[in-house]
């Protein structure tokens, strides 16, 4: 297939290069560095060599960027910034150069868009996966009555890197996430390498709570995971925890700083507005499922 196709109207460009992929889709992104959040970080990851890219595509009008995907390896395709109007020309084009993309990821307005015509393209059917709801900081407001401190923790500390993997991991399982792609430690690592915060709350020097804060790009950074392992739940970690690595992130120079909530858990969708967070909209994740065989 060429490198480029013009379909409604627009020049639909698929690349195989991650730097030139990159200049040509960021400045479409950092125009709303919060809806385009986690494009822009697996994009950080991308350029950076962390994560592989299977399908980077930019959809043109008058030689102006105007919609960009990205999906990584064992990933659901990436289309914050696939406007509506865009959706159909953009998903054509994945259909050829992507065939067996597993599902799309993002607001939910685009998210549909897309999964019609990627549907009205393939006649794959869609399955919703996790619903979630975007959070911004406002002022914060951390909390002051948690025992305990936060501390960073850098590569050379072992321990508390073992730790933070394997609480990503009970994570993961909480949620009912997919283990596909980088493991738990490689995250951690390249978290920490990459210049972002890993944050342990600890009590009298024992962890009993975790946030990661990803490093500014964009003028954005994004929270997440925040952990607490059930046994030291109700204490009000989670919050200390949250507060401390917004408070990084501050510091850092973020002017947005991001968090994103599970839908279906209540205690955390009150917990954040109670720290300052307000929240910007939903997003979800859904799965494509193949047609099945005729009659």
């Amino acid at each position: 297939m060429p490198a480029a196709v013009t379909l409604e109207g627009m020049k639909v460009v698929a690349h195989t290069d991650a730097g030139e992929f990159a200049r040509v889709s960021r400045p479409l992104l950092e125009r709303d560095p919060v809806r385009h959040t986690v494009l822009l970080t697996v994009l950080d990851g991308v350029v950076r060599g962390a994560f592989v890219p299977v399908t980077m595509l930019t959809a043109h009008e008058d030689g102006i960027a105007v919609a960009a995907l990205l999906r990584t390896a064992g990933r659901r395709a990436l289309v914050s910034a696939v406007p509506r109007r865009c959706a159909g020309a953009v998903a054509a084009v994945v259909a050829r150069v992507d065939p067996g993309a597993p599902g799309a990821q993002g607001p939910l307005a685009e998210v549909d868009a897309f999964a019609a015509a990627w549907a009205a393209r393939t006649g794959a059917s869609a399955e919703a996966g996790l619903r979630s709801r975007l959070f911004e900081l406002d002022a914060l407001r951390a909390p002051v009555d948690v025992v305990g401190r936060a501390r960073v923790v850098g590569l050379a500390d072992g321990h508390a890197v073992d730790v933070l993997a394997a609480w990503r991991e009970a994570f993961a399982v909480e949620l009912g996430m997919a283990a596909d792609g980088p493991s738990p430690r490689e995250v951690v690592l390249d978290s920490i390498t990459s210049g972002g915060a890993e944050l342990l709350w600890e009590v009298d020097g024992a962890p009993v709570a975790q946030a990661s804060a990803r490093a500014v790009t964009g003028g954005m950074s994004r929270i997440g995971p925040v952990y607490t392992p059930p046994d030291h739940r109700c204490h009000g970690y989670a919050a200390a925890a949250t507060a401390a690595a917004a408070r990084w992130a501050l510091d850092q120079g973020a002017r947005h700083v991001l968090l994103f909530t599970d839908l279906a858990n209540p205690t955390t969708n009150r917990l954040y507005p109670r720290l300052g967070f307000r929240p910007r909209g939903d997003a979800c994740e859904l799965r494509f499922r193949p047609p099945g065989p005729p009659g």
